[in-house]
């Protein structure tokens, strides 16, 4: 065994699955930075300081950034596409018109091909807007609420700003109304009944009834 095969076994990273990583920027390929400059601010997103030549915004609620800059790739500008999710499609994409963005109307996939309109049962994943930026490049607003299983390591909840916890709480006061209506008597546990739904959507499992 070579020593730096030793080392990773001894530092508990014996396999490529343990190695903790995370998405920190995409780079956009825009063909005139004062402009995309102009179209990102517009969107709302936090203007982050950079060295010289490098532009950097982040979304809020977003632990992963964008950059563009006019050294900073080879791709051709307008071939990017990213998804930006959020928790209420229809919200987003009225902030964004009301912002000045041209965004396209909502639709929801189907056997047949993109339906106008939400998904009929608005299943996380399926209610979609898109827009794009000045040079084409593609933003898919994707809306999801409930997670599949999986996709939450560990079990932990946590919510990336006061705007999704309060979401995430207003969708459990919605089912737990449902669920006293159910049970026909309120529930004074509603707490323990909140946390459990809020931390089941997160992590994919089966949400309380």
């Amino acid at each position: 065994m070579s020593p730096r095969s030793a080392q990773g076994d001894a530092s508990g990273m014996s396999s490529i699955e343990n190695l903790d990583v995370k998405l920190e920027v995409i780079v956009v390929p825009v063909s005139d930075v004062d402009r995309a400059k102009e179209f990102y601010g517009r969107l709302g997103w936090r203007l982050d300081q950079t060295p010289p030549g490098i532009v950097q915004f982040t979304p809020h609620g977003s632990g992963c950034s964008v950059q563009f800059g006019s050294e900073l790739t080879s791709a051709a500008p307008g071939s990017a596409m990213a998804y930006l999710i959020v928790s209420d499609v229809e919200a987003a994409r009225n902030a964004l018109v009301s912002a000045g963005v041209e965004v396209g109307d909502v639709f929801h996939p189907s056997p047949d091909g993109p339906v106008d309109g939400l998904d009929p049962e608005r299943r996380s994943y399926f209610s979609r807007a898109m827009f794009r930026d000045p040079d084409g490049n593609t933003w898919l607003l994707q809306e999801i609420t409930t997670r599949l299983p999986g996709r939450i390591e560990g079990g932990l909840t946590s919510f990336s700003s006061a705007t999704d916890l309060a979401s995430a709480l207003r969708r459990a006061a919605d089912a737990h109304g449902e669920h006293e209506k159910r049970t026909g008597k309120s529930d004074p546990d509603w707490p323990d009944w909140y946390a459990t739904y809020m931390v089941s959507e997160q992590s994919g499992a089966k949400l309380p009834e």
